[in-house]
């Protein structure tokens, strides 16, 4: 803790950080079924991953509208104790071809044979936005959170890059940036460095009543935005009537993007590039369904309510104006 940070100013930052701290033991977030909920539609018979141009459209525009937002790490990043791992993508912040703190929504390619004949598929990737997405479930900080619209946002204020939210998450979706953020002030020599980045299925965007910058930027059309339960209606129409395949409607209890595709997404599964930043299509269960997975829960809240207790203070203090966190 800084030498700046009072005895008071600890205390009622502690009080604040146990109440969002022991808010995120259990599910308790928004369940996706609010009135208010909204989802993305990608029809992937439409989808051609934008062939001719050097990066497909809604990657393009989802990088301008979120480049303000992309970390501005230190150049010195701090050593790690006892054993830790920097994850520094600031030297390649042009990759497109999978996720990271830089690249939120990329396409990934399929190509299969389908009768005989090849097959290409292209398969926008960004955040699923869970009704219960554990990774808001889980997160010690509370930096994450289900709006009622539909949106699992994160707080880069308040994420230390623990990076609980990529391994609970079914696909890993969330990505680290190390050098970055909170951590810099409260724990730098600590494993959490960094800030962990992904899609915010533009928030500050819908709650205008916009698009997603994705979804606007779609050439093709591939992709519809709207009302969660008019998206649902819509796939299943529209699977009917090619005798289609959906995914993400069920997946992890539900999410807010629905994907169509007349290959069954189990081919799919088998046919893209998987591993680190680039999300699988397969069957997902969501870890805090095990009661041993929300007992740790549990057990991490008392920890995590310290730790906010000293970031309500540094972030109390930056609001006056008294000091600042470079979080991109």
């Amino acid at each position: 803790m800084g030498k700046d940070l009072n005895r008071r100013t600890f205390l009622k930052g502690m009080a604040a950080g146990a109440v969002v701290a022991m808010g995120t033991g259990l599910p308790q977030v928004a369940n996706g079924k609010d009135i208010n909920s909204f989802a993305i539609f990608i029809d992937l018979t439409k989808c051609d991953g934008c062939e001719g141009r050097e990066v497909p459209a809604c990657v393009s525009a989802c990088r301008e509208e979120n480049k303000n937002n992309f970390p501005k790490p230190v150049k010195d990043m701090p050593k790690l104790f006892p054993r830790g791992k920097t994850e520094n993508w600031s030297k390649k912040r042009d990759v497109t071809d999978r996720l990271t703190p830089y690249n939120w929504i990329f396409v990934q390619k399929a190509e299969l044979k389908i009768n005989g004949k090849q097959k290409k598929v292209y398969i926008p990737r960004h955040c699923m936005h869970c009704d219960n997405p554990p990774c808001a479930n889980l997160c010690p900080f509370g930096a994450l959170k289900k709006m009622g619209n539909g949106a699992v946002t994160t707080n880069f204020d308040l994420c230390m890059g623990g990076a609980k939210c990529r391994a609970v998450c079914p696909w890993h979706i969330p990505q680290r940036q190390s050098g970055v953020g909170l951590y810099l002030k409260f724990a730098p020599t600590l494993a959490g460095n960094g800030v962990m980045y992904k899609c915010n299925l533009c928030y500050d965007r819908i709650t205008k009543g916009k698009e997603p910058a994705c979804v606007e930027a779609c050439p093709k059309k591939a992709m519809i935005f709207g009302p969660k339960e008019e998206m649902i209606a819509l796939a299943r129409r529209k699977a009917k009537e090619i005798n289609g395949y959906l995914y993400g409607i069920s997946e992890n209890g539900g999410t807010n993007t629905i994907y169509l595709s007349d290959v069954p997404f189990k081919k799919l599964n088998m046919a893209i590039k998987k591993g680190p930043g680039r999300p699988h299509l397969g069957k997902v269960k969501n870890p805090l369904d095990d009661a041993g997975n929300i007992m740790k829960a549990f057990l991490i809240a008392p920890v995590a309510a310290a730790i906010s207790g000293v970031a309500g203070a540094i972030l109390g203090k930056k609001k006056s104006g008294k000091g600042e966190i470079n979080n991109g």
